[in-house]
């Protein structure tokens, strides 16, 4: 498959760059990101209850990622990331 095809067929994909399905997810990698520069803040400073809202918020859309249509990837892999970096944290603050 060609370049110009795969970049045609993501462009037009029900969950693609023209679709809010692409921008929502795309834009929620931010919190992921900020949550990853947050790793070197020292554990005192961590509060639970932003961790858990992460964490949770994280788990349970990973699995609505896979049973919405259209089944959206970049939905799911940030809100793995969500869930991985919330759950790290936590671990942090409870060591």
């Amino acid at each position: 498959m060609a370049a110009s095809s795969r970049l045609h067929a993501l462009w037009n994909h029900p969950a693609g760059p023209k679709t809010i399905h692409f921008w929502a997810p795309t834009f929620k990698w931010v919190i992921s990101i900020a949550n990853i520069a947050d790793f070197s803040k020292p554990p005192e400073k961590i509060a639970y209850p932003q961790q858990i809202v992460v964490a949770c918020t994280g788990v349970i859309w990973s699995r609505y990622s896979l049973v919405i249509t259209p089944r959206n990837l970049n939905l799911l892999c940030v809100n793995a990331a969500m869930a991985g970096t919330g759950l790290y944290q936590l671990a942090r603050k409870v060591k």
